[in-house]
């Protein structure tokens, strides 16, 4: 299929990779010439395991290519994805500029051309928009007389850092269409990713839309819910990896996202929450599950903080600390809503020095940050003359670090870990004061 995919983020770039690797002729649209330019150039603008693999191999096979122009790409293109950025507007909903604006562009482009039947030209939206976007976009592409031009909704579910897997392998695919022949055609176009019989589920344009608001409320609910419980075992005794286990078995239940941290950040769960509550309020329906949901995660970004700031009682000027992560989870190098932003923010006006190493993410934290950090390259380098470290990602190379170097390096040998990557008696035998998240009580 002849498939056009405008904005070249993170959803974006990945969705037209995957197609394309699926045998589709893909063409990747942005309106940010840098942008484009550096993709011709091989050069992959976000950091996405696999992906720079995916994008050379497709490129180099003329499945995938990239361009400024949008009306040529998508007078070519039987399928056109918007995949732009729906940031969150300061009233809390999703900001559809963007998209608006791409579906005015999409709509002068395609006015001219001649009618087809349902399923011949389709905009497809993918972005993360409120319920009632698709039927938004079909008005204005109507008023550009292109009311022959279908609207469907195809929400995706991806991970930053298992993004390919995600598309490549889905638990699901979601599409909302008002026409079965277009649901047809968006079958066709997924049929390479469901050969395990995962489902292809069809339903209306509001109910996708809803969906994915749906799906991200939960899992930050989960989130939040293991962070509240764990704060609650460090005030009485209890260890919530006991907890955690306890719960955990119980299939109703279940492990995924029952981890306990420093809140949750990303370009998802924190606008997606706020925007759910917004639509809420504009529906007059208080979602008060979900402004506790966001409370508790903003709370959680403190509660590193608090650790740090009780364990020296108070007196943090002058002192030094280690961090390790900076990106909101591993596997990317994405830092928007990031839990060790708060921290570092906090420490800095606390008159701390702070030495940061992220195996990622640490140009996107200089951008913010400049001279204020000083920045390592290896993990071990962020240790020296610190007075203690805190762990607020848990990337796999932190988890079996040779211990004995870090207490030579550290000046004050005290961890605060973030993730609950070690084991307290451990840590403590090893002659470390410990401070975990819902660990019951400090260890030394």
């Amino acid at each position: 299929m002849r498939v056009a995919v405008v904005g070249t983020g993170y959803v974006g770039l990945v969705t037209g990779t995957c197609l394309a690797e699926s045998g589709n002729d893909v063409v990747c649209i942005d309106n940010n010439p840098a942008k484009i330019e550096t993709l011709n150039a091989n050069r992959i603008p976000i950091y996405e395991p696999g992906l720079h693999e995916l994008v050379l191999r497709n490129k180099r096979e003329g499945r995938l290519t990239f361009t400024t122009d949008l009306p040529t790409a998508v007078q070519a293109a039987q399928l056109i994805f918007i995949a732009v950025g729906t940031p969150q507007s300061e009233a809390g909903d999703a900001d559809l500029t963007a998209v608006f604006a791409v579906a005015d562009a999409i709509g002068a482009a395609l006015r001219h051309l001649p009618p087809g039947k349902p399923g011949e030209r389709v905009v497809i939206t993918k972005s993360t928009v409120p319920v009632g976007t698709n039927a938004s976009v079909a008005a204005r592409l109507a008023e550009k007389g292109c009311s022959h031009v279908s609207v469907a909704s195809n929400p995706e579910f991806l991970k930053e850092g298992a993004a390919i897997d995600d598309f490549m392998k889905p638990d699901r695919v979601v599409v909302g269409v008002r026409n079965p022949e277009v649901g047809e055609v968006l079958k066709e176009l997924y049929s390479p990713f469901l050969r395990t019989e995962r489902p292809f589920l069809v339903m209306t344009p509001e109910s996708a839309e809803m969906t994915k608001y749906a799906a991200n409320a939960m899992l930050a609910t989960k989130i939040s819910f293991i962070n509240e419980m764990a704060n609650l075992c460090d005030r009485l005794g209890a260890d919530i990896n006991d907890v955690r286990k306890g719960i955990g078995h119980d299939q109703r239940i279940g492990f995924q996202f029952l981890f306990p941290g420093p809140g949750y950040g990303g370009s998802c769960f924190p606008k997606d929450v706020e925007a759910i509550v917004a639509m809420g309020r504009r529906t007059g329906l208080p979602l008060k599950l979900m402004l506790a949901v966001d409370a508790v995660n903003d709370a959680q970004k403190e509660v590193l903080y608090q650790k740090v700031w009780s364990h020296f009682a108070g007196q943090l000027a002058g002192k030094t600390l280690a961090i390790w992560g900076l990106a909101f989870k591993p596997r990317t190098d994405d830092i928007r809503e990031a839990p060790a932003l708060t921290l570092i923010d906090s420490l800095l006006a606390a008159g701390v020095k702070v030495r940061v190493h992220d195996p990622e993410a640490m140009p996107n934290v200089r951008e913010m940050y400049g001279d204020k950090l000083h920045y390592a390259d290896r993990p071990y380098g962020a240790l020296e003359g610190a007075d203690g470290l805190v762990i607020v990602t848990e990337w796999q190379e932190f988890r079996n670090p040779d211990f004995e170097i870090m207490r030579r390096l550290l000046t004050g040998r005290v961890i605060f870990d973030g993730r609950n990557i070690y084991e307290p008696r451990h840590m403590a035998s090893l002659g470390f004061t410990y401070h975990g998240i819902g660990r019951g009580h400090r260890l030394e």
